[in-house]
Parts: C-alpha cells; structure tokens; sequence
C-alpha cells in the first residue's frame, strides 16, 4: 500500500480542501528561504483544527532545537522533517520531544546509503529527494534504481519531482522499505498553492492501485 504526503501548502482553504481528500500526512515548510515558507501567513489555529486522520509534518533545515519544539507546540505538529545537515544525535534530540522523524537525505547516483546506519535508531522514516541545488523542492526525479543499493530497516518517502506524469512509474516502482509518495511542486498552480483536483486524481490512482495490490495479495491460489 502507497500511502501520500502533500507538502508545502500555505493558505488555510486550500490546506482545508486538500486535507478532506484524506492523504496521510500534510507538510509545512519552516525554512525561510523556501517560496513556501508558512511563518506569517499560516494561523496555527487552522493546523490544529485539521481531520485527526491527516498528520501535520513541520519542515525544517538546520533549525535549532529551541526553535522546532517552539514551532511543533504551537502549530501541533505530528512529525518534524529535517532537511539539512542534522546528525543522528541530533534527531534523537528532537525525537525526545514526543516527535516523530522523517530525515530527508538528497540522494545522487554515488549517495553512499551506508551514511544512514547511524540514523536508523533516531528516525521513523527517511525521504529521499533528488540532490539538487536546494534542500528540497527541485521538481525533479532522479533515478530511483539506486535504491536498490538500500538494505536498510527504517521505510522511507519517495520524493523529488513527483506527479501526474510519472504517477504511474511511481506506483509500479517496488522496494521492500517503501513506504510512499511525497508530492510538492508538480501538484501546484502556484508555489504552496496545491491544484485540489490534481490531488484529487493521484488519491484515487494511489487507492485504486493499492486495492489492485490488496486484490493480489489476498488471492488464494488454487492447487492443481
């Protein structure tokens, strides 16, 4: 089953449409030098009164830790997303605030994944996301057979350019440790302004792909 983050939306209705299609988790960006940065337009009230079904996810690159624990009470976040350079330790810090982790790792065709051993015991989830010349947000797809060379225990996000177009390639794509799709810019009609019936057809794709799944995988087969 491919479960869906929509991330980086900033304004309240379209937060609100978007979040009663019903994708797991919905992410907010805490990064100043994102077009998407939340802070100053979002009331943290419209957050906090979001279906409990749809996990709030706070975006954050090198932030300290004062300030994601000040920003995950007031805007009642779920999970903290760490796009930086934070260390395992450092996620574990974060993490014993009652937080859960995704640590987001910016992946090229020489990544060297054994970089993640010493995160396993710090993070809930990894993303990974096309390296590019900024922390995320690129629009871009690399090239996800390299993560084949991923053997780790810790599921993880598929992020980096994905959309309508490769939607498809998306749900065929199989690892062991995959655990969904992160959607962003290729669902927009403006920076953190999210195209409520785009997200509405990857919703139904993602479902009616992991019925298919399910169908599959509960056919007994017959003995001949």
């Amino acid at each position: 089953m491919r479960h869906v983050k929509i991330c980086g939306m900033r304004e309240a209705e379209n937060i609100r449409a978007v979040a009663a299609l019903g994708p797991d988790l919905l992410g907010f960006i805490f990064s100043e030098k994102s077009a998407r940065f939340v802070r100053g337009t979002l009331d943290a009230q419209t957050l906090r009164e979001l279906p409990s079904g749809a996990g709030r996810v706070g975006v954050f690159v090198d932030a300290g830790l004062a300030e994601i624990t000040a920003t995950a009470a007031e805007f009642g976040l779920d999970y903290v997303q760490l796009h930086g350079h934070e260390t395992p330790e450092f996620c574990q810090q974060v993490r014993a605030q009652n937080l859960r982790i995704i640590k987001a790792f910016a992946v090229g065709t020489n990544f060297d994944f054994d970089t993640l051993n010493a995160y396993e015991s710090s993070c809930d989830y990894f993303l990974f996301d096309t390296k590019g010349e900024l922390p995320g947000g690129n629009g871009r797809a690399f090239d996800w057979s390299v993560l084949s060379r991923y053997t780790g225990p810790v599921p993880f996000w598929l992020s980096g350019g994905l959309g309508p177009e490769n939607l498809a390639a998306a749900l065929r794509f199989e690892h062991p440790r995959l655990h969904g799709l992160d959607f962003n810019s290729k669902l927009e009609t403006a920076p953190g302004v999210k195209n409520v019936a785009a997200v509405q057809r990857v919703m139904l794709d993602v479902g009616n792909a992991s019925h298919c799944e399910h169908s599959v995988a509960i056919t007994p087969v017959q003995p001949r």
